[in-house]
């Protein structure tokens, strides 16, 4: 499995055949079009998890059109207008809890603590959870009431995700939020069956360093935490142990 970092929560992901895009807005190094370009052929499927600006521009996935065989999109996103410019005969809108499938893979929809969905998308190269926007969206300045909100939000969701299995999970550990960042990864990786993780949704902040404590003993897998657009990491597993080299 082969990652390249995009920008924000935007990431390409090569599996065998098919080529996957979350949460494409921005692209400064290009991956995309240059994966376009030069790959062989095979399945294409891009994949946007809510209408907020860092995670969704219908103008930049549109100009891929002739290259897509699906796009999978938060049914929130219907209401962007640049949403119209997408070839609605290959857009599959999800809500949460929702599914589909082809022979190719299979994709699940959970609900998220912001706006849209996140996705778990099963191959036969490999299993990925990108989260979107679910998060602990823990913010130490907010109120008690607005903490506690926060907090119920996350948990309820995540007794909707316990044990899930995947192996590579993207998830948020961003900065804005200081000494809570890594509350929402840490819990969601305690709750399921993850084989490794890459963070995201940390522009502008240095690479993310994880606490000694993160994990739970016994349960430590392997991290990324891309910061420049271009970074690319292939995920190997070696003896059911992965490793990102």
């Amino acid at each position: 499995m082969k990652i390249t970092y995009l920008l924000n929560s935007g990431f390409a992901v090569e599996l065998g055949q098919s080529l996957l895009i979350f949460d494409d807005y921005q692209d400064p190094a290009r991956v995309v079009e240059h994966l376009l370009q030069t790959r062989e052929r095979g399945q294409v499927y891009f994949f946007a998890s809510h209408s907020h600006f860092d995670h969704f521009n219908g103008d930049a996935l549109a100009r891929f059109a002739p290259h897509v065989t699906r796009y999978f999109l938060s049914n929130d996103i219907k209401r962007v207008r640049r949403a119209a410019a997408l070839p609605k005969e290959r857009v599959t809108w999800l809500d949460p809890y929702s599914g589909w499938k082809d022979e190719h893979m299979e994709v699940t929809s959970y609900s998220s603590t912001d706006l849209g969905t996140s996705f778990r998308v099963v191959t036969a190269e490999g299993t990925i959870f990108h989260a979107g926007d679910f998060n602990w969206w823990d913010w130490l300045g907010d109120t008690h009431e607005n903490r506690q909100l926060a907090e119920n939000a996350f948990r309820k969701q995540m007794r909707r995700m316990e044990g899930m299995e995947a192996d590579v999970a993207f998830f948020p550990v961003d900065g804005r939020l200081e000494a809570s960042k890594t509350k929402g990864a840490k819990a969601f990786c305690a709750a399921t069956r993850v084989r490794s993780l890459v963070t995201m949704h940390n522009v502008g902040y240095p690479r993310v360093e994880l606490p000694p404590d993160f994990f739970m003993p016994g349960r430590e897998i392997p991290v990324w935490s891309p910061v420049s657009p271009g970074e690319t990491k292939e995920l190997v597993f070696l003896d059911k142990k992965g490793e990102f080299r």
